[in-house]
């Protein structure tokens, strides 16, 4: 046992000396993933999603495992290996999953600010001196950081292995999240009172709350936009959009409506429900729902013809593209302009 020790402290100076080559590992069974899943070859994408759930399962049951080495082997697994287990299984976690949120983020919208949050966390975790004295030592913030890796990579590897639609994916992980987290958490909070398990169960809750309500700005990391047109008219026999405006007069709008077509990339052949929610001046005015099939290449194509819009419809509109569970896929915008004055 102790030469299996010696050579895993070994193995950590080694790695420590390389930390890029980790990320870099890690952000390229991302990429390979999402280019695998996008031609259809899921198989290895699932392999890498079970391996980082696996590691995440290590993470929460680490003490529990650490003293049945203890107690069956006789072997104590030094601090510093075990920090960096936990540090090696962040890296790989948030690069494994920015390639997918990357490609996803509708990069005009909030969501810019998560897929940015991951980015940094990415290259915290290859920092040593930013992890280890920034990071590490204030609690609240590493339990968050902990947290925001694991929704990352549940979000992506969810769908890949259980082939669920994205609306059942988020609630799932929000909720897998909480539950791994949970260790963690009530481990954090030291008081001795009697009202420490309240202040855990409310922490529990406030956390699962805060995630549900940021659904909008957090990309659905297995769904994107690879066409969208606003247009008069819509070649059905070509499934192709006739034009694409930016702004259309108001006598116009109402005289022929409006379409609003959007190719959507759903990999591994999900049915998905979406809907084409129409807003005016940020007021949702309409809501129509379609039903998508992913597995093509191109996209489904599908789109939403709008009738009847306001007497005063000058103004600016969007179209916002979102998921069963308002996550959003990607937003159309367009203005309304008054109709040409007579003569």
């Amino acid at each position: 046992m102790a030469v299996l020790k010696r050579r895993l402290l070994r193995l950590v100076v080694l790695m420590r000396r390389y930390p890029g080559a980790i990320a870099a590992f890690g952000f390229a069974s991302g990429v390979a993933s999402f280019f695998l899943v996008e031609r259809q070859h899921e198989g290895f994408a699932r392999i890498i999603a079970v391996l980082m759930l696996v590691s995440w399962v290590w993470l929460t049951a680490e003490q529990m495992l650490r003293e049945l080495l203890a107690e069956r082997f006789g072997l104590a697994l030094p601090p510093p290996l075990l920090r960096y287990v936990t540090q090696l299984i962040h890296q790989e976690s948030l690069f494994f999953a920015l390639p997918f949120f990357f490609l996803s983020t509708s990069w005009n919208s909030g969501q810019a600010v998560f897929t940015g949050l991951l980015g940094a966390a990415g290259l915290v975790a290859i920092t040593d001196p930013l992890y280890y004295k920034r990071l590490a030592p204030r609690r609240w913030l590493y339990l968050s950081y902990h947290t925001l890796a694991l929704f990352a990579v549940l979000l992506v590897a969810l769908p890949l292995i259980l082939q669920v639609p994205t609306a059942a994916s988020y609630k799932l992980a929000l909720g897998v999240a909480m539950l791994l987290a949970f260790p963690s958490l009530a481990g954090s909070i030291t008081v001795r009172a009697w009202w420490r398990g309240l202040l855990v169960v409310g922490l529990m809750l406030a956390l699962g709350l805060s995630g549900w309500l940021a659904r909008l700005w957090v990309p659905p990391a297995t769904l994107r936009l690879t066409e969208v047109a606003l247009t008069t008219a819509v070649d059905s026999d070509n499934r192709a959009p006739a034009d694409s405006l930016q702004q259309i007069d108001a006598a116009q709008l109402r005289s022929g409506g409006l379409f609003a077509y959007t190719a959507i990339d759903a990999p591994l052949g999900l049915s998905e429900r979406v809907y084409h929610v129409w807003l005016h001046e940020g007021r949702e005015v309409d809501r129509i729902a379609l039903d998508i099939r992913g597995g093509r290449r191109e996209g489904y194509r599908a789109w939403s013809h709008k009738l009847n819009f306001p007497a005063a419809a000058e103004g600016r509109w969007q179209v916002r593209v979102l998921t069963g569970d308002d996550q959003m896929i990607g937003t159309l915008r367009f203005d309304v302009s008054a109709p040409p004055l007579p003569g």
